[in-house]
């Protein structure tokens, strides 16, 4: 039997911890969505004005319908955001929208961890799925390999997912600045669409919360079960 009572002692608190975290974020954009611009500008317009503070060129910014996470795209050198970021006149979508433009200007500053983000995030997401199938599988069919192959993959997303945090906060760090000064936002909007930016990175930190403790809940619940002996 796979089922550790123990696991919850470490995994509650994390789920809980990621929850609200979860929770923050939400009301966080909630709250943001309700600021209109003073400036009037658009997710779109804050997204164009990081990039020409910065000299960033040849990036283009797009609203994508139907789809669901805004991001940029190292490979279209492309800002793609939802429409209700990109047309949106509200201090979340200029938060989002200016975050997302931040990786642009770390691509083009060639930032160290950035080519490896794209990579991260792929394997973060196809890992997770992954890792869960080839668990179930091999508790399903009694394959032990099937089993530790699949934490193997989950021990790399929770790695991918950590070591992608600094990589978001720093996109946030960058874009601020030219928010303020091409007049996006006032000084006074500034800490709500900082707070917007905050959350936008922090919805990487929840992630990151919940997989360590998924993962215990993998690795130790197997490795803890008594071997069984053979009737003598």
């Amino acid at each position: 039997m796979f089922f550790d009572p123990t696991a919850f002692l470490f995994l509650l608190p994390a789920l809980l911890i990621a929850g609200l975290a979860n929770w923050w974020v939400r009301a966080v954009f909630r709250e943001a969505s309700q600021i209109p611009a003073q400036s009037g500008a658009t997710g779109s317009d804050a997204a164009a004005a990081v990039l020409n503070s910065s000299g960033v060129g040849g990036v283009f910014v797009e609203d994508v319908p139907g789809q669901h996470m805004d991001h940029y795209s190292p490979a279209e050198q492309g800002v793609l955001l939802r429409p209700e970021v990109h047309d949106g006149r509200n201090l979340t979508a200029i938060g989002i929208a200016a975050h997302e433009t931040g990786h642009a200007i770390q691509d083009a500053d060639k930032h160290p961890l950035l080519a490896a983000r794209t990579a991260i995030v792929l394997l973060a997401t196809f890992g997770s799925l992954m890792g869960m199938i080839l668990f179930v599988g091999g508790f399903l069919i009694v394959e032990q390999i099937l089993v530790y192959s699949g934490i193997a993959i989950f021990t790399a997303t929770v790695a991918a997912q950590l070591f992608n945090l600094p990589v978001e906060f720093d996109a946030s760090r960058r874009a601020v600045p030219c928010l303020v000064q091409t007049g996006v936002i006032t000084p006074e909007e500034e800490p709500v669409v900082r707070r917007v930016m905050q959350a936008a990175a922090f919805t990487y930190v929840s992630a990151a919360l919940t997989s360590p403790a998924t993962l215990y809940c993998y690795l130790f619940r197997p490795l803890r079960q008594p071997r069984h002996t053979k009737p003598v």
